[in-house]
């Protein structure tokens, strides 16, 4: 496994947007979500499906601040996370299942995305680690997550992998602070300020 020392985190802009839609591929992830799943309603995700959730995340791209973050391993785009604080979510929010548990100030790891040919190549705690360091240097006091935890050794689905895998968390530092079902674990890490 490559050490988050490896890792570069740089902001989605304009100047990142090409290597963002690598990571994601012509799909734009998992169904042509283009990671507005946690942004809309379902019913807008739906009317957006593939060229206009695009075009939304285009948008976002545009403003501050950041609506996430494309990771780096050397000059290659290898990950995307969508983050930022849980207001920026609406969709997380009102989820039952993945309910606010108290009101610490949080960065959200709403989505994290490996690129696919980097898949399977135990990336994703160091992934997970660089974007820690982002956030720190943001000024969140904490990150939290909200991973899957594949079932019977099973492998999880983009569908539901595009959260992130708990495994992974915990090897980057983050601990369970919430278990609201079997297979979905809320997961906080504790950021010192890098600023």
């Amino acid at each position: 496994m490559s050490g988050h020392d490896s890792l570069t985190v740089k902001e989605l802009s304009q100047k990142t947007w090409i290597d963002f839609e690598t990571v994601l591929g012509a799909n734009g992830g998992a169904r042509g979500c283009w990671c507005m799943h946690w942004r809309l309603s379902i019913a807008e995700w739906m009317e957006g499906k593939g060229e206009g959730n695009k075009k939304a995340m285009k948008r976002l791209s545009q403003r501050e601040p950041a609506p996430g973050v494309v990771v780096y391993q050397e000059d290659a785009p290898v990950a995307w996370c969508s983050l930022g604080p849980r207001s920026s979510f609406p969709r997380l929010e009102r989820s039952p299942l993945l309910a606010e548990i108290d009101d610490e100030p949080v960065c959200a790891i709403a989505c994290v995305l490996v690129e696919k040919k980097h898949r399977g190549s135990g990336l994703l705690p160091a992934i997970l680690e660089a974007v820690c360091d982002y956030a720190a240097g943001a000024g969140y006091p904490a990150a939290e997550g909200y991973p899957i935890e594949p079932r019977d050794g099973k492998r999880a689905g983009s569908d539901t992998a595009m959260t992130g895998i708990a495994s992974a968390f915990l090897d980057a530092g983050f601990t369970e602070v919430a278990r609201p079902r079997g297979d979905r674990p809320i997961m906080r890490r504790k950021l010192r300020a890098t600023r």
